[in-house]
């Protein structure tokens, strides 16, 4: 866990300053804030991120809404709108696109609105957004740390392909972690292909196997996210072939593929820092006038067989 100029050295630490700026947040009026998720509550990814945000809101007395955008850009604009629109003090919101959400970001940040992205970031971070601070996993330098441990790994070498499905490959995720594959990939001449293959998991497993069939060529796989995360192992033992498969985020299924072998490593993003610190820090802001702060969730982020049995039983609350 990495903190922009600063970091706390133990854990215990930050429990006490969180704990010590709950008691005096208690006595003061509330800070309302909205959080803006741009999927829907079915992804469970998401139950973390919900849960770091509700403990950093009775931490700080926060008056927490958390709202949902089903994946719609429309629908995640008009809620950045209404909620500006309101009055609240601060918004944390999940930046899926380097452009659909500018105008409305910076518009609240002009109204004197503390806007801090969570879990996706615009791909020229703060240079291409108004949003003043991001609490997320480093996605690019993420896909390019898997990337090169499967390749060290497996001896993947010059000429091979691997196959790369991505839940919705405009979305900023899977732009910068399909990027930083590509570009490990391209350092060592292998070939990257991908698909679509949605957010329904039971779609992606399929659309992902008959890949795997029409190309028995491929040499790996990488899931891009928590779906096709989820599902590759299946997708592979569907397709009948055995290749090596790492991936993202974490969940009971990823967790048990990684403990049998049937999947190398996945590289957690810590989703409950990704809620718990931007509504902290909307308070802090608020409250003290603290300057919000960068934070890479995505230090340390390597779980393989080695080390997922440590996180599984926090998997859904605190990872």
């Amino acid at each position: 866990m990495k903190l922009t100029k600063f970091k706390c050295a133990l854990l215990g630490g930050c429990a006490l300053f969180a704990s010590l700026g709950g008691a005096m947040a208690q006595d003061q009026e509330p800070v309302k804030a909205t959080m803006i998720i741009y999927l829907d509550p079915s992804v469970q990814f998401f139950n973390p991120v919900v849960k770091g945000a509700q403990d950093a809101a009775a931490a700080f007395n926060v008056d927490l809404d958390v709202q949902y955008a089903n994946n719609d850009p429309v629908r995640q604009n008009d809620l950045i709108e209404t909620a500006a629109a309101t009055g609240v003090d601060g918004i944390a919101v999940s930046i899926s696109s380097s452009d659909a959400f500018d105008d409305s970001i910076c518009a609240a940040v002009e109204a004197g609105i503390v806007v801090i992205g969570f879990n996706n970031d615009d791909l020229e971070g703060g240079d291409g957004n108004c949003r003043q601070a991001y609490v997320g996993m480093d996605e690019f330098a993420s896909g390019y740390e898997l990337g090169n441990r499967m390749i060290e790994e497996f001896g993947l070498k010059e000429g091979d392909t691997v196959f790369n499905p991505r839940e919705i490959p405009e979305a900023s995720f899977a732009v910068a972690r399909g990027g930083g594959i590509e570009k490990a990939m391209g350092e060592h001449g292998i070939t990257v292909e991908t698909v679509r293959a949605g957010l329904d998991p039971a779609e992606a497993q399929n659309i992902m196997a008959q890949a795997l069939i029409a190309n028995p060529n491929i040499k790996a796989v990488f899931g891009t996210g928590s779906v096709t995360s989820t599902v590759g192992a299946g997708a592979i033992r569907d397709a009948g072939v055995d290749v090596p498969f790492g991936g993202f985020d974490l969940a009971i299924e990823i967790a048990d593929a990684v403990e049998t072998g049937a999947m190398f490593a996945t590289m957690d993003q810590q989703p409950y820092l990704q809620g718990y610190y931007p509504i902290a820090q909307i308070a802090m802001a608020k409250r003290y006038g603290l300057t919000p702060t960068d934070v890479d969730t995505g230090q340390g982020a390597f779980l393989d067989q080695g080390r997922i049995g440590a996180v599984k039983p926090l998997i859904g609350t605190y990872r």
